[in-house]
């Protein structure tokens, strides 16, 4: 029948079909290309490949047509020709002259701004730190005073920036909402305390200069610049790891410059009584300020061994300088015994944890070997979490930051799970804030082959070994960090299916866990969804419990079916056959079915 009309149209169609199939195929190449690459022309547009590309090495290459120049954009754009290729690219400068400055700005996590605060609190230092040195001690002199007064009035154009450009724009919540509104933020900021403030701390005393000389005394209101130095603890600390490093580096920074100032004024009152006048008083031999910082330490932290005050003067001041010391050096220690406590709150609890678990098991007389493995986990635990149940820092979180991080630790894992595969989503959101952490010893069994299994394991980080065997002891396969197991326990009907093989943690395993309870309250909100999972179970199992051939395998499915075996009657009829001599339709058919045999095998 091959030259008949209907198989020669239909082997014409199905030609046609075929070249239907590859124009299809190439013009959905050429679609992904371009939505790829937009700057990829089409075969119209580009010149034909010159036939010299496919020639051997050793030919020459005639010259490639050249191509139709780029119509290059007039204006600020630039290109850049870097062999064959043109890159466009725009010069730093025309980045920094098309910089616009925000229109508002986030105090709470604006980075900008707080590389801003950094440099008002090192003018606000340079103030504090050096007014009282340059009014006590004679490192002021004619000659260098164009250096002082220099950094002084960069100091000043710090603080009217801030006031200008950075505090009018900054964004403040009201009623709930967050104001935006240049007008609105402008207002805000004048109403505002802080305002006030900053003014104070740009009075501009300094023309007094021309009726008292260079005083740095007039420059004293710069130090009242305090609210930007607080701001910017708060949001430095905000943003670092190990916040509690920089708490103990400013609390020490406070204990210095108590001792900073009182140097000052213990030159001050030496230089009032006269130098060198009592055996009290600084005799003006070596480097003042060092030696004035060392008598201030030793009045400050009361270690004693100085010379006692002469006059009524020196004694008033030295027991001010008592009672300042003690009420000053005992707000630090508490200080610096909060800042410590606080940073080890975290290990001192775990501490507390574990004494209390060893003080358990010795009054109950827990073996070593087991208290050994109760040591290990509390240890490893510690140290790979920092914590010992992750449950407890996140439940002080509201809902959606919970899911938030929930999904950027487990999302792209358990969405990867066949069993899920086409639910809802909202669906695996709320399984990802059910999924809770456990951690697993070497050698510790994560489940027994024949228990009932009701939860679904995820592996965070470690190594398991699933075992089987004759002996239950080889390693069938071993699963690594992203892998799921476990799954089709959580819809099994019966009351779970049971656990076909061991499955022990080859190391430390850190692994996730859903339990079957959790699973069926969230699925009691998405019936679509619970259908589709029970679909997939039974088809899942039904595949798992296939018969498998010698070697444990499955066995493959034959392209060709085997034959049926012949019927018990027909093979009678045919042995009656054969005692007849081999004649009639039955030996014919006997006869057949040998050559069949035959082929078959």
């Amino acid at each position: 029948r091959v030259g008949s009309a209907t198989s020669l149209s239909s082997t014409i169609i199905n030609n046609r079909l075929q070249e239907l199939v590859k124009l299809f195929k190439e013009r959905t190449e050429k679609v992904k290309e371009k939505l790829t690459d937009p700057d990829v022309s089409s075969d119209d547009e580009s010149p034909a490949s010159s036939p010299a590309k496919l020639a051997p090495a050793a030919a020459p290459v005639p010259p490639l047509e050249e191509e139709p120049e780029r119509d290059k954009p007039a204006g600020d754009e630039h290109y850049c020709e870097m062999l064959c290729c043109t890159f466009k690219y725009r010069p730093w400068l025309d980045h920094l002259k098309n910089y616009q400055f925000p229109s508002s700005i986030d105090p709470l996590t604006n980075l900008m701004y707080v590389l801003w605060l950094f440099f008002v609190v090192m003018a606000w230092n340079w103030n504090c730190w050096l007014i009282p040195v340059r009014w006590a001690f004679p490192y002021q002199t004619p000659a260098n005073i164009h250096y002082w007064l220099l950094v002084d009035y960069l100091c000043d154009l710090i603080y009217l920036l801030d006031i200008v450009v950075f505090q009018t724009r900054l964004q403040f919540v009201r009623g709930g909402d967050i104001i935006t509104d240049k007008k609105a933020m402008k207002e805000n900021y004048l109403r505002s305390q802080r305002f006030k403030v900053d003014v104070v701390c740009l009075l501009p005393l300094d023309f007094f200069y021309f009726k008292v000389g260079v005083n740095p005394l007039l420059r004293f209101p710069r130090c009242l610049k305090y609210m930007a130095f607080f701001e910017f603890n708060n949001r430095l600390e905000a943003i670092l790891s190990k916040a509690y490093i920089y708490r103990v580096i400013r609390t020490t920074a406070y204990l210095l410059y108590s001792l900073h100032v009182n140097s000052c004024l213990y030159y001050w009152a030496s230089a009032y009584e006269g130098l060198g006048s009592t055996t009290w008083v600084y005799d003006g031999e070596g480097n003042s300020y060092i030696r004035c910082y060392y008598w201030a330490v030793k009045t400050l932290i009361t270690i004693g061994g100085l010379p006692d005050p002469k006059t009524l003067f020196e004694i008033v001041f030295q027991l001010l300088n008592y009672f300042t010391g003690v009420f000053a050096f005992s707000v630090m220690i508490g200080q610096m015994r909060d800042v410590v406590g606080a940073a080890t709150a975290g290990q001192t609890y775990y501490r507390s944890c574990m004494d209390s678990t060893i003080k358990y098991m010795n009054f109950y007389k827990i073996p070593k070997t087991i208290q050994n493995r109760v040591k290990t986990w509390y240890e490893y635990t510690w140290h790979s979490q920092g914590m010992l149940d992750e449950s407890e820092l996140l439940v002080q979180l509201p809902d959606k930051m919970r899911l938030d991080i929930a999904i950027d630790v487990n999302y792209n894992i358990v969405s990867k799970v066949a069993l899920f595969q086409g639910c809802d989503r909202q669906l695996i959101f709320d399984m990802l804030k059910r999924l809770r952490s456990v951690v697993y010893l070497p050698n510790d069994y994560v489940c027994k082959k024949g228990e009932i299994g009701r939860e679904m394991y995820i592996i965070q980080a470690g190594q398991v070994h699933v075992l089987g065997g004759p002996d239950g002891k080889t390693v069938l396969v071993t699963l690594k960090a992203g892998s799921v197991f476990g799954e089709i326990s959580l819809l099994a009907a019966g009351g779970g299916n049971r656990r076909t093989a061991n499955v022990i943690a080859h190391g430390f395993a850190n692994l996730f866990i859903l339990d079957k309870k959790d699973l069926n309250e969230i699925l009691v909100h998405y019936p679509e969804s619970q259908k589709l999972l029970r679909k997939k179970a039974k088809k899942m199992l039904k595949n798992n419990n296939k018969p498998k051939d010698e070697k444990g395998v499955p066995g493959d499915p034959l392209i060709i079916p085997p034959k049926a075996d012949t019927p018990k009657l027909f093979q009678a009829a045919l042995a009656a056959a054969g005692r007849m001599g081999g004649k009639g339709p039955l030996a014919q058919l006997r006869w057949r079915l040998k050559e069949l045999k035959v082929m078959q095998a």
